[in-house]
């Protein structure tokens, strides 16, 4: 059984082709494609334009956007981990 690593984001900017890069509350971070999510349901659907997208801001350590859409930041670092595009920082020596 593994155990999960409840993070926050601590920085989001969002990147051309609904990407978002993010800094973790434990020192990860990376790109992520949320190509697929902001095609989701009506909820995501302002997500699609880039012009929305863009407006993502941080609410408590989850990316948020102004309609009220968000992506739990401890799933979204998960499926960075699957993808292999999170980075996690040096180990101090």
């Amino acid at each position: 059984m593994s155990v999960i690593d409840l993070v926050k984001a601590r920085s989001v900017r969002a990147l051309p082709g609904h990407q978002l890069e993010v800094e973790f509350s434990d020192g990860s971070s990376g790109v992520a494609s949320l190509e697929a999510f902001v095609r989701l349901g009506p909820m995501m659907a302002p997500l699609i334009d880039p012009e929305f997208f863009v407006r993502v801001f941080l609410e408590m350590g989850v990316p948020t956007w102004p309609n009220g859409c968000d992506i739990d930041p401890t799933a979204l670092r998960m499926r960075m981990i699957e993808d292999g595009t999170l980075h996690r920082p040096l180990a101090a020596e």
